[in-house]
């Protein structure tokens, strides 16, 4: 009986030991105040999180100006181009889109931080016979040249039917 008492006084002591040894690292982990006692050599300090990454630069409507020679493919491996004709402005009014033997499609656009969103439609689709489309780009000037996507919302008798295209412009010369 003597060495039961003994093994569970040796046991339980270990045991507080290797309790308050634990007990003082998260103590120490939750001090954040800097301060520093006698007891502790564990040293907290705070750092302060990174600045903010800039705002992009806004856009300037006037870099976009002119005429671009438009080529839009399908995401979805499909490798037949769209082709059109994207007539800007310096201005948020009078940006058309215009396909080969159509008539210009008259286009809505916004500014975005450093990119352009252009909305246009309905209008009869060039990929889709006899379907309406409305079309949702968004662009940006990337070495000289426009690059975005384009959201193609057809306008079919079942659910809205949509085609996702990349798309990449050059000036007309």
């Amino acid at each position: 009986m003597f060495t039961l008492h003994r093994t569970t006084r040796i046991a339980i002591c270990c045991s507080a030991a290797v309790l308050s040894a634990c007990a003082k690292k998260d103590n120490a982990a939750i001090d954040t105040t800097g301060s520093s006692s006698a007891s502790s050599t564990t040293n907290t300090t705070t750092v302060p999180p990174p600045p903010p990454a800039p705002a992009p630069a806004p856009v300037n409507l006037a870099d976009f100006a002119g005429k671009w020679d438009v080529r839009s493919v399908p995401v979805s491996g499909d490798t037949t181009p769209t082709t059109f004709v994207l007539t800007a402005t310096s201005g948020t009014t009078g940006w058309s889109l215009k396909f080969p033997g159509r008539a210009p499609v008259a286009a809505r656009i916004t500014v975005a931080g450093d990119s352009i969103e252009i909305d246009a439609g309905p209008y009869s689709s060039v990929r889709r016979k006899r379907v309406t489309v409305t079309t949702n780009s968004g662009f940006r000037l990337q070495n000289g040249n426009l690059v975005g996507t384009t959201t193609a919302h057809y306008k079919v008798k079942t659910a809205d039917s949509v085609l996702v295209l990349n798309s990449t412009g050059t000036r007309a010369k």
